[in-house]
């Protein structure tokens, strides 16, 4: 019989359950009790919390989001920790008033879309067993079978449809060589009609509904589904009142996805503005494909944004894609006069990066 352990979170006093072969951070998400997280991987050291009673075992932390140091002074990430004891941990619960977190859960879908958009880039709609009540922009984990002589694994990726449609999930994900749960699994032997499991809602990347700034969001790949789940639900579903502009980074068109949905979304919202960018395509090259080369940004979408605003004070920033492509977006609405405390975001990193010392990723790969 698996043993259980209790864990009490400081300073709110709550008690959870949590079995021995159970992170703390599944356990108590489980158990409506939110605790700060990003990857749920042991990479990005967001969940890091401090140990004032009990043992744990810390498993597969990686040495740059927890080191050796850390440890020893008591320091755990409670996505990766699992009781030995029962444990009193204290963490940072710094949670938005405006926002109501929803306890993870199990569940069950059949893929009903499975739609090449881009390149190397396929969107995935999966209808799940029963209602699902999420923030828009968080992410599902999904478990990636057992496949050649490897063991199961998870890999998550963020919902691009709103809260609105609670059984019918939509999933952008881009191909990456050698990657199980993408050249391995997606790309590979996932069909229409085949069931998969997964859990959640989880993340920290959401809406901000009970703001009205102008929110100025950067989407780089497939950073763009958190960002269309948030702009249908802020758009469609009324929960925004504040002006909407996405920036959409790619190199080419051929990167580009969603271009005709969002272009259509902006005729249709007066408070949207959108604005799809080529880094390595002229406008002489769309034209002579016979498209409007006004339609596009040209250069990388920072130099974009900048020629665009010349401040962007009093603005909310939400970024999302590539580590590169978001720590330059970062320094550049901090260029205009926006504070890091108005910027939200999410960087995607692969599976492979585990083990080089990055911040705030969903494992992607």
């Amino acid at each position: 019989m698996t043993q259980e352990w209790t864990v009490t979170i400081e300073p709110i006093g709550r008690e959870v359950l949590c079995r021995e072969d159970q992170s703390i951070l599944d356990a108590c998400l489980r158990a409506g009790v939110w605790l700060p997280h990003s990857c749920t991987h042991g990479t990005c050291a967001t969940c890091k919390c401090e140990v004032v009673d009990g043992d744990v075992d810390h498993g597969e932390a990686s040495s740059f989001a927890l080191m050796d140091f850390e440890r020893d002074e008591g320091k755990l990430l409670t996505c990766c920790a699992k009781p030995r004891s029962d444990v009193v941990i204290e963490a940072d619960l710094d949670v938005d008033e405006d926002i109501e977190m929803y306890p993870v859960r199990d569940f069950t879908g059949t893929v009903v879309e499975l739609t090449e958009v881009a390149k190397e880039t396929v969107r995935m709609v999966v209808e799940v067993d029963r209602e699902i009540a999420f923030n828009a922009g968080q992410y599902m984990k999904f478990v990636v079978p057992a496949s050649d002589g490897q063991p199961e694994v998870d890999r998550t990726w963020s919902i691009a449809s709103p809260p609105s449609e609670p059984r019918r999930l939509e999933f952008h994900i881009r191909n990456v060589p050698g990657g199980r749960g993408t050249d391995g699994w997606v790309f590979k032997d996932l069909a229409v009609g085949d069931a998969v499991r997964l859990s959640g809602p989880y993340g920290r990347f959401v809406l901000h509904t009970g703001q009205d700034n102008h929110a100025i969001m950067v989407a780089g790949g497939t950073g763009l589904a958190p960002m269309k789940a948030m702009l249908r639900h802020g758009l469609e579903n009324g929960a925004y009142e504040g002006e909407l502009t996405l920036y959409q980074g790619a190199r080419s068109r051929e990167w580009l996805y969603d271009v005709a949905f969002f272009a259509a979304l902006a005729d249709e919202f007066d408070q949207f503005t959108y604005r799809p960018c080529l880094s390595e395509e002229t406008a002489e090259q769309v034209e002579a494909a016979g498209e409007d080369p006004q339609r596009y940004g040209y250069g990388m979408v920072t130099d974009v944004i900048a020629a665009d605003h010349a401040t962007l004070s009093g603005c909310k920033g939400y970024l999302c894609g590539p580590p590169l492509m978001v720590e330059a977006a970062l320094k550049t609405l901090m260029a205009r006069r926006l504070f890091p405390r108005d910027i939200y975001r999410e960087e995607f990193f692969n599976a492979g990066d585990k083990g080089g010392g990055v911040a705030s990723p969903l494992i992607k790969r």
